[in-house]
């Protein structure tokens, strides 16, 4: 009987010895301290964006033709926040103030037309991690334009304003709506990977005609947007914080 008493203590210190060693694996791999992010859950992420921007838009003359012009390098300033709804999934909105502008010659003199957006894009997010230490993720969505400025320059061959015959009229509509795609990827600093660095592409399709010819014209004055929806491609640089 005394045998069989030992024989059963020494089974059950085993199966105790054995449970043990078990748990405290399982929270030396998933805890906190090995730098381990959560693999699921909903986060909040913040964070703020430049964005150097190239944009197209049709020019055109007084007489109606059109009028080729360059790309001028714009720039784009902004916040974000978004909702990830799991590490795969997210929603995000974005607050961008983006300065666009083409270039064209015209009476051997160099000018520019600018228009100037506060867009505000609402994006579907797709990623391969959010969590993880590399992030690569696609981005889809609506965005809407509010306009808060348009204007020419024209600059003379030293530089100086000069001033057309004609009175250049730039009038665009007070909105615009567009469609925005983009990819980047996204590398988490610090032992949980909560702030990121954030590089990428962005690009937005017109879905509207933005110019606006229904202002008054004097005899001197021309509109110098033709028919045009507004194309932007951009790269974005920017630090994202997320919020468990």
């Amino acid at each position: 009987m005394l045998s069989i008493a030992l024989v059963g203590i020494f089974s059950i210190g085993t199966a105790l010895s054995q449970e043990t060693t078990t748990t405290t694996t399982t929270t030396t791999t998933g805890g906190k301290g090995a730098g381990a992010a959560p693999a699921s859950g909903m986060s909040l992420e913040v964070g703020a964006r430049y964005m150097p921007t190239f944009s197209s838009f049709k020019l055109q003359k007084p007489d109606g033709s059109s009028l080729k012009a360059d790309f001028v390098l714009g720039h784009g300033f902004g916040g974000v926040l978004g909702v990830n709804f799991s590490s795969v999934l997210g929603l995000q909105g974005e607050f961008i103030y983006t300065a666009l502008a083409q270039k064209y010659t015209y009476q051997g003199n160099e000018r520019q037309v600018c228009l100037n957006y506060v867009n505000i894009p609402v994006l579907l997010s797709l990623n391969t991690g959010k969590y993880r230490a590399i992030n690569l993720n696609v981005v889809a969505g609506p965005q809407f334009g509010i306009n808060v400025g348009a204007k020419t320059k024209s600059f003379g061959s030293g530089g100086s304003d000069v001033n057309d015959s004609l009175h250049t009229v730039v009038s665009a509509k007070a909105g615009d709506v567009g469609f925005a795609y983009g990819a980047g990827l996204q590398f988490g600093l610090g032992s949980e990977h909560r702030t990121k660095l954030d590089i990428g592409f962005r690009g937005v399709t017109g879905l509207i005609d933005v110019s606006d010819k229904s202002s008054s014209q004097t005899t001197d004055d021309y509109y110098i947007l033709d028919r045009t929806k507004v194309q932007t491609y951009a790269g974005y640089v920017g630090l994202t914080y997320l919020i468990k």
